[in-house]
């Protein structure tokens, strides 16, 4: 997927610019920093299509760089990291991080992923135009904040809008309550994530009334929450 543009934020060196070297080798258009400071100029001012992400790092690492990013701009974004604990992953996702990859890793895997996240995100960018998401029978109107099923306006509240509209934009995205909580409400809310559960029930519920054929919305026993399109 020649001419991509790749942000890799790795404080290492020598990881840093061999994965630059393959990358340019590759075709890609590569901007390496070595923190977060850096990242987030190169995402204001490049708007890179994909991030490869270390979480060691010095002065922020790479989970609060990412929380950072997720309120920039919405990109996929793939951890690199020598951790190979399920804590670690688990919370590179409920973040918004789009992939985990361990080190040491193969460069064709490592390619291949993010081939995959970048198709994944233009697929998604190709539903977007016009300001309405469309699956199927479903329409979100992102601008009038209104949801159709069969043309038949569905009327949501304001929190399960959010919901939906956020589930929907990134598709098979596994997302846990807490970071939808954190989404919505902000991350210095002293609020209760079994909001969020309520929302998604009664959501699921009015959407399941018009279209009780097919659950938009899959619960991921242990995890959390996905949009299936």
């Amino acid at each position: 997927m020649a001419g991509y543009k790749i942000l890799i934020v790795e404080d290492e060196e020598a990881i840093r610019s061999l994965i630059q070297l393959y990358l340019e080798n590759r075709k890609f258009i590569v901007y390496p920093v070595v923190d977060g400071k850096e990242a987030l100029c190169i995402v204001q001012n490049k708007k890179p299509d994909l991030i490869l992400l270390d979480i060691e790092m010095p002065q922020m690492d790479g989970f609060e760089v990412c929380q950072k990013i997720r309120k920039i701009m919405n990109v996929p974004i793939i951890f690199i990291s020598s951790r190979r604990g399920v804590t670690d992953k688990v919370k590179s996702f409920e973040i918004g991080g789009d992939d985990y990859i361990t080190k040491p890793f193969d460069f064709v895997e490592l390619e291949a992923r993010i081939n995959a996240n970048i198709r994944r995100y233009s697929a998604t960018k190709k539903i977007e135009q016009n300001n309405i998401l469309r699956f199927n029978q479903l329409e979100i109107h992102l601008e009038s904040f209104e949801c159709y099923i069969n043309g038949e306006q569905i009327q949501l509240s304001t929190r399960e809008m959010e919901i939906l509209i956020i589930l929907a934009k990134n598709p098979n995205h596994v997302w846990s309550a807490e970071s939808l909580y954190d989404r919505i409400w902000g991350f210095e809310s002293a609020g209760d994530v079994q909001t969020i559960k309520v929302h998604i029930s009664n959501l699921r519920k009015k959407l399941n009334n018009h279209l009780p054929s097919l659950d938009y919305i899959e619960t991921v026993r242990g995890f959390g929450y996905k949009f299936i399109c």
